[in-house]
């Protein structure tokens, strides 16, 4: 799996992309003072080493992102169970669940997803 990992910063960024893709420069910076308080300096150089990781391009000023939030999402929560639970999904969910009771929807859509993925 390709290494996705975004800092909180980077991903606040990443995500004016995502929600305003196409975007031309000029307006994602005027994005990034307007939602995360930043400088025009600061919004190029991220930009830039975003571009330079693979995680957005920059043509001709118009800003796309090249990969997307769920590939950014998947790594990321690959990352913390292989870090953090040694690589198990169950040890993963007993922990996270262990204080916290499940709706009859969530339980419902939980399954539905562990049906899917076994399929």
């Amino acid at each position: 799996m390709e290494e996705y990992k975004l800092y909180d910063a980077e991903y606040k960024f990443a995500t004016l992309v995502w929600e305003h893709e196409p975007l031309n420069s000029g307006e994602l910076v005027r994005l990034a003072s307007e939602k995360l308080g930043w400088k025009k300096s600061t919004t190029y150089t991220v930009l830039r080493k975003l571009c330079e990781r693979g995680i957005l391009n920059n043509s001709d000023a118009v800003v796309t992102s090249a990969v997307s939030r769920e590939q950014v999402l998947q790594y990321e929560s690959a990352s913390v169970i292989e870090k953090t639970f040694d690589g198990s999904l169950p040890l993963f969910l007993t922990a996270f669940l262990g204080r916290q009771k499940l709706t009859a929807e969530e339980a419902s859509e939980l399954k539905r997803i562990i049906e899917e993925a076994s399929e």
